[in-house]
């Protein structure tokens, strides 16, 4: 009676096969990952847009970008009171309680606020972020991977920026005159390694049209910048990131994107056409 069995060299060449398989396949299911994180995060940012329109719907302007007595602000903590856009959305997406809290009349870093301060909201982390910035140390610091837009160039956080959200902005969709499609109202950074809080109206959360390079987290954590300084955006997906304009469409600017553009798309009235074939 034959029996039938596979030899050595055959048995190998099957195992060899199916690890070339495999090989092929795990680059696939990395992207896919990171293609659902991807629309995660677009999501999250369709969500704060959207709280942004109705914060506007019902007070008749977007939230101020910083509440301050004085500027510049000062990035640091303790730096003013501070109290950044992000506190005053929070009834519009879900966080009411988090809100009633809240002593908007006291600083970001008061012990009133400490508790807020604190904690963690998912909508405001981005799914590709491998960093916990503000979470793995004492005292933990709520952190966001998002910024509204407060200038077109790098400058301090003040009264005269030229974008959405600055310091005790309340900008009208009427002072957006080159339109609400070209101007971005928020996009993604690489996370507040400052931990100053998803609470303050810091670079936590403002950011320029300045600069947008392709970085990641080894500039997240080594940037150095000082108390006036605000920075760019950026993002941890691959060939650019996630923004939301004013009329609250969510795009995906590359980072081969011509810096003057984009620089256009940070003011929310220069007069300037954007042209997208640039």
């Amino acid at each position: 009676m034959k029996r039938y069995a596979f030899t050595l060299v055959e048995l190998l060449v099957v195992i060899a096969i199916i690890g070339i398989l495999v090989g092929l396949l795990l680059p696939a299911v990395q992207a896919a990952r990171e293609a659902a994180r991807r629309m995660s995060c677009s999501n999250n940012m369709v969500q704060i847009a959207l709280s942004a329109h109705h914060y506007e719907f019902t007070m008749e302007h977007l939230p101020d970008g910083v509440t301050d007595d004085s500027g510049p602000i000062r990035n640091e903590v303790n730096g003013g009171k501070q109290i950044g856009w992000m506190a005053r959305i929070l009834p519009y997406i879900e966080q009411q309680r988090a809100f009633e809290m809240l002593d908007l009349d006291a600083s970001a870093y008061s012990d009133e606020n400490a508790e807020v301060r604190a904690y963690n909201i998912p909508t405001f982390r981005c799914p590709s972020n491998p960093t916990r910035f503000g979470h793995d140390q004492r005292p933990v610091v709520g952190t966001s991977d998002y910024a509204g837009c407060h200038n077109d160039v790098e400058a301090p956080i003040d009264f005269d920026n030229h974008g959405v959200f600055y310091l005790n902005s309340a900008t009208r969709f009427a002072e957006i005159t080159d339109g609400t499609t070209s101007t971005i109202m928020m996009g993604e950074h690489l996370g507040d390694t400052d931990r100053l809080g998803w609470l303050t109206g810091t670079r936590a959360t403002l950011r320029n049209t300045g600069e947008f390079k392709d970085g990641g987290y080894v500039d997240a954590v080594n940037q150095d910048l000082g108390a006036l300084e605000v920075g760019g955006f950026d993002s941890y997906h691959q060939g650019g990131g996630n923004f939301a304009l004013a009329d609250g469409a969510i795009i995906f600017i590359t980072h081969s994107i011509d810096p003057q553009l984009f620089q256009y798309y940070g003011n929310r009235a220069d007069g300037q056409l954007l042209d997208l074939e640039r």
